[in-house]
């Protein structure tokens, strides 16, 4: 069920084909190019690793899935003839044609390391049976054609160039070969060691996405890490980079690197957006992970503002330093997948500002949900809606990404009082689902520097309301009865069990309290079928903490 703040964003949306429009970034394992006309139809590549999360020495196969489709439709075309090339830092790795009848290529790469030819495409080998009138391999039945070579045997960036020649039959050639290219990023780790103020040496990792790090370093007075990688700072490579993915491991032993810590992060001395950065403490049971996710407005950012000749540097210096332990403020979102969302800001930010919201993500075995897709709406003390989210593009794709199960969302929160999230899942990894999953809550918001109690509601069958209370609500919601006479009402009926909602802290009791509009929103909504239960139950707990209703 769509709650009722979302469905002005979304209900036109649950008609139409969900797309898969550009979400994805260097530093995950799939991409999709710029659509071109073709035929009456706006023609794409998407490419997809499988895995989609490939660590250097971890993998000996991968599956490269090359899908040709119209992005009007989201329908393949068939019987196409591919030329599959794949590059690495302007090296070409492998090239051959390809031969697909359902318009959905699956190639093997077999990584294979240590080639000393001068040209790396000389070590690389192909197999698979050769479809007769387009030359190309194919797969027959159950198999794929291979690719065996110096692929993904380094980390970093791989470009896929393909080249559509022929479609809807082996023998029809287009015109001039269609173009396309896409990105997708192999992971490397590589190990450091940092000797602490006591002299403990103590290992971290570097994962990077895109190149080789170099000049690692720590400083023991201020606890930062640093380290630089090549990398192409025009403003034409930049205009194609979507991201740049780094991740930083340290022991979780070490305390300066806590999950409670704070962290400022800094690239070639320009401090980065605080969604740059996000705080790992879940993936790892041993390592707190940070990670920079610098996006390409970001990377744009930092060029136009070190000016004309930072684009020639040809390298970006990373610079992560704590600030200190923190206290949060934190509240859980429930779906009936399963799945878990976590919520938390710190507590030096209050209303009147912008409060940098973290949402984390986790399936029903308490794991991230690397690539989770959400949209999310908010509605302030008086029940009006603000901040809906539903992506750049949501009549083709509905929701932002998290791309490793967690993403910092800055949210101007005007006053101090109870606001609700409505939060959705709408898809994972690369696509929507077929069936949105969401969920609610009401959570306070004070002054900056103030702990509030978010104590989160589990959805369960201990809400029972019969629908004739309906009724009361309808009333009161339309002012034919006043906020007393309903609280009384509503507090008879929990007394003598005619109500039944989860047990909570009640509050002092308070003579001729006002009941929030926002409580009395929620009961002409459920009154009129909009919204459920559980979510109406939550206003009538909202009115026993604060002691407007006495149980």
């Amino acid at each position: 069920m769509y709650y009722k703040i979302l469905i002005l964003s979304l209900i036109a949306i649950t008609a139409i084909p969900l797309l898969v429009d550009n979400v994805f970034a260097h530093g995950l394992g799939g991409d999709v190019a710029p659509p071109l006309s073709f035929g009456g139809m706006e023609v794409t590549v998407f490419t997809q690793l499988d895995p989609s999360d490939i660590t250097v020495g971890k993998v000996d196969s991968a599956n490269l899935s090359v899908r040709f489709y119209d992005t009007l439709t989201d329908v393949n075309l068939d019987q196409v003839t591919y030329r599959v090339e794949l590059w690495r830092s302007g090296d070409l790795l492998a090239r051959s044609l390809f031969y697909d009848k359902d318009g959905t290529l699956d190639i093997e790469i077999k990584p294979k390391f240590g080639c000393s030819a001068d040209k790396l495409w000389k070590c690389t080998q192909y197999y698979g049976e050769i479809e007769g009138t387009s030359g190309g391999l194919f797969a027959r039945g159950e198999g794929r054609p291979v690719v065996d070579g110096p692929i993904f045997d380094k980390g970093g960036l791989y470009n896929i160039k393909v080249d559509i020649e022929g479609a809807t039959s082996p023998k029809i050639l287009v015109a001039e070969p269609l173009s396309f290219e896409t990105f997708v990023s192999i992971a490397q780790e590589q190990d450091f060691l940092i000797q602490t103020a006591s002299a403990e040496e103590l290992p971290v990792t570097v994962k990077t996405y895109y190149d080789d790090v170099e000049n690692f370093a720590y400083n023991k007075s201020s606890h930062k890490i640093s380290f630089k990688m090549p990398f192409d700072w025009t403003p034409e490579y930049v205009e194609l980079v979507q991201v740049v993915h780094q991740e930083i491991r340290v022991p979780k032993s070490f305390d300066p690197y806590s999950a409670e810590t704070s962290f400022v992060g800094y690239v070639d001395g320009v401090k980065v957006d605080q969604r740059a950065l996000l705080i790992d403490p879940y993936s790892s049971e041993t390592e707190n992970i940070v990670h920079f996710l610098i996006t390409g407005n970001e990377l744009k950012r930092i060029n136009d503002e070190l000016g004309p000749s930072h684009q020639t540097s040809g390298e970006m210096f990373f610079e992560l330093m704590p600030e200190g332990v923190v206290q949060k403020n934190s509240f859980n979102v429930a779906f009936e997948n399963g799945y878990t969302a976590f919520i938390a800001w710190e507590t030096k930010y209050g209303a009147g500002q912008e409060i940098p919201f973290e949402f984390s993500f986790f399936n029903a075995d308490g794991k991230l949900v690397k690539d989770a897709i959400y949209a999310f709406a908010l509605s302030d003390p008086q029940g009006k809606q603000f901040n809906v989210v539903t992506g750049d593009n949501p009549e083709q794709f509905v929701g932002v990404k998290a791309v490793e199960g967690i993403s910092t969302e800055p949210i101007y929160i005007p006053t101090e009082g109870m606001y609700t999230l409505y939060l959705t899942l709408t898809g994972e990894g690369f696509f929507n689902y077929d069936t949105f999953y969401a969920g609610q809550h009401i959570f306070e918001v004070g002054s900056a520097g103030s702990s509030t109690s978010n104590s989160t509601v589990p959805v369960s069958n201990v809400v029972s309301i019969p629908d004739w209370v309906k009724n009361n609500a309808g009333w009161w919601a339309a002012g034919e009865i006043d906020d007393n006479t309903f609280a009384n009402g509503i507090e008879y009926m929990i007394k003598v069990e005619i109500i039944l909602v989860p047990v909570t802290e009640s509050g002092a009791e308070k003579q001729d309290a006002v009941i929030p509009d926002w409580v009395k929103t929620n009961a002409g909504w459920w009154a009129a079928g909009e919204i459920d239960d559980n979510t109406f139950a939550n206003g009538i707990q909202y009115l026993i903490k604060e002691g407007i209703i006495a149980v």
